[in-house]
């Protein structure tokens, strides 16, 4: 397929995981990449595998101020415009709440929150201009809580409120907003989690696909969700989740407690 062709496409996070995973997917069916993260050399790599004609790399933390201005405008500089954001950067603390640093709480609130926040804003004129589309990396912790992940619960439930908010606001201006969901996905974030036995025991009793997800899954569906496949679709928090979030609303790890 090729429903990106010609098109600009700025993927934060994109040096690893779901992020990284979904630059490959929009660069096959054509995009123009904008990549994005704070670690120059993984972004290096991951650009490596694209054209390099489709490709600008550039890094920086979406958490700091007037950053995401200067992602767009590079972004708009190189290409001529922005057809699609990704906002995908993410990062996850657990452990239990009452032993939380307040320097956990802004880290987490920072990047998930306040930087998807600002890319947003600062990707309003040009993608009005293109009548695009925004896909948001929420979380199945956003629509349903998670044992010992209260951080980063609050986070992705802000992104979960932001989707549906944003698309009734923005929907005037032809721009759609959605988001997707996983659950638990092998990705150097969820590294840790994953090889613990105790916890890979109870999200298999929940998940109805019984494997964790891979980054490629997520990718196709934020694939999809951007493309004018979708063109009636926004305001969703798609699950990309195996079935987890079908139990009850509850998404994870019960038998932790």
């Amino acid at each position: 397929m090729d429903r990106f062709t010609g098109k600009t496409v700025i993927v934060t996070g994109s040096s690893s995981g779901i992020g990284a995973a979904s630059a490959r997917r929009f660069a096959r069916e054509g995009a123009n990449l904008v990549l994005n993260a704070r670690s120059a050399d993984t972004l290096a790599e991951v650009a490596a595998t694209l054209e390099a004609e489709r490709t600008l790399i550039v890094p920086g933390d979406v958490s700091e101020a007037g950053f995401a201005e200067d992602l767009v405008a590079r972004a708009v500089e190189r290409f001529g415009g922005l057809d699609v954001l990704h906002a995908n950067a993410g990062v996850a603390v657990s452990g239990p709440f009452a032993e939380a640093e307040d320097a956990d709480i802004d880290k987490v609130i920072d990047i998930n929150v306040k930087g998807t926040m600002r890319c947003l804003r600062a990707s309003y004129d040009a993608l009005r201009k293109s009548k695009g589309s925004v896909i948001l990396t929420s979380s199945v912790s956003g629509i349903g809580g998670d044992y010992q992940m209260v951080i980063y619960t609050a986070s992705k439930g802000a992104v979960t409120q932001i989707t549906r908010s944003l698309a009734l606001e923005w929907g005037k201006d032809g721009i759609r907003v959605n988001a997707v969901c996983p659950s638990m996905t092998r990705t150097a974030m969820a590294g840790d989690l994953i090889e613990n036995p105790q916890i890979k025991d109870a999200f298999m009793q929940r998940v109805a696909i019984k494997r964790f997800g891979e980054p490629e899954d997520v990718a196709d569906v934020v694939a999809f969700l951007a493309s004018d496949d979708a063109r009636f679709v926004t305001g969703v928090n798609l699950p990309v989740d195996g079935g987890v979030s079908a139990s009850n609303g509850q998404p994870n790890f019960p038998a932790l407690q």
